[in-house]
C-alpha cells in the first residue's frame, strides 16, 4: 500500500498548482490528531492557503475556502488566509486546533508568525462554549442508549477536559488526549478512561458495546456545569484587529 503521507503531500502540492495558491499550513485534525483513531478512521487533512495579492482585490469575490476531496480515506479541505485570520480574531476553537495539532503537513515562517499573534485572540468564553456545545451535541446525539459506540465517547470527553484545561490554565488546550488527561481527575474516572482508551484499540467505528456508567455520569455533569461556566465569563474577545491586519497585508506583500 501507498504510503498515505506521500499520498497526502502530493495532495497538497496538486491544490496549489491547480487552485493558484500557496499552502501555509497543513495538518491532521480529528481523531488522529486526538490520539485515538479506530483502525478504519480516515485522514482528516486541514490547511490554511493564501492566494496572489490580485486575487484580494476582485469585485466579484473568490471562495474562501477550498473542499478538494471526500471518501472512506480522505477528507481535505482548507481556508483562505483571510478567513482563517477572521476566525483567529472571533476566538474559533477549531482553528487553535489545527494551529496547535501534533502532526503536521507543512508549514512556513509565515505560519509562525500567525501562530504567535493568534495568542492574542484566545478567548476562553468562545473556546468553553465550543466544547461545551460539542459535548452536549454528542451527548444527546448518540449516548442516551444502552449500547453506544466508544468512540462516541471521546468526542464527549475531550472537549469536556479541554474546557477543563482552559478553566485552570486560561489557554488554549493541547490537542492531544493523552496531554489532557495529564490534569488531576477522580481515580475512578481515571480507571475507567483507561479501560475504555484500551477497548477502544479493538473495536471499530460502528461497533455498539455496552454503557460504561461512570464515563456517562462524568459526561452528563461536566456538560451540565461547563454549560454553566460559559454562560457566566465574560467576554473576553480582543476587539483590537491591527495585529492582524498588518499580519495580512504584510503576507500579502
Amino acid at each position: 500500500m501507498r504510503d498515505i503521507i506521500t499520498e497526502i503531500r502530493e495532495k497538497l502540492d496538486e491544490i496549489e498548482r491547480k487552485e493558484g495558491v500557496r499552502i501555509l499550513h497543513a495538518v491532521e485534525s480529528g481523531s488522529r490528531a486526538w490520539g485515538f483513531a479506530s483502525p478504519d478512521s480516515d485522514y482528516d487533512v486541514r490547511f490554511v492557503y493564501v492566494r496572489p495579492k490580485i486575487d484580494y482585490l476582485r469585485l466579484d469575490e473568490l471562495r474562501d475556502v477550498i473542499e478538494w476531496q471526500l471518501d472512506e480515506v480522505l477528507d481535505i479541505n482548507g481556508w483562505d488566509l483571510r478567513k482563517a485570520l477572521c476566525q483567529f480574531a472571533k476566538g474559533n476553537a477549531t482553528l487553535f486546533e489545527w494551529s496547535g495539532s501534533p502532526i503536521v503537513y507543512r508549514t512556513t515562517e509565515e505560519w509562525s508568525r500567525i501562530k504567535e499573534i493568534s495568542k492574542q485572540f484566545f478567548s476562553e468564553k468562545a473556546a468553553v462554549y465550543h466544547y461545551y456545545g460539542t459535548a452536549n451535541s454528542t451527548l444527546q446525539g448518540y449516548l442516551t442508549g444502552e449500547r453506544v459506540r466508544y468512540k462516541k465517547y471521546f468526542y464527549a470527553l475531550r472537549p469536556l477536559l479541554a474546557a477543563r484545561y482552559i478553566e485552570e490554565y486560561h489557554v488554549a488546550p493541547p490537542v492531544l488526549f493523552d496531554d489532557l488527561l495529564k490534569m488531576e481527575l477522580p481515580e475512578n474516572l481515571r480507571k475507567a478512561l483507561d479501560e475504555l482508551l484500551e477497548a477502544k484499540k479493538r473495536t471499530t467505528e460502528a461497533e455498539e458495546n455496552p454503557q460504561i456508567p461512570v464515563i456517562r455520569e462524568f459526561i452528563e455533569r461536566e456538560t451540565e456545569r461547563q454549560k454553566q461556566i460559559a454562560e457566566n465569563l465574560e467576554d473576553d474577545h480582543n476587539k483590537d484587529w491591527t495585529a492582524l491586519n498588518r499580519l495580512f497585508a504584510e503576507i500579502l506583500e
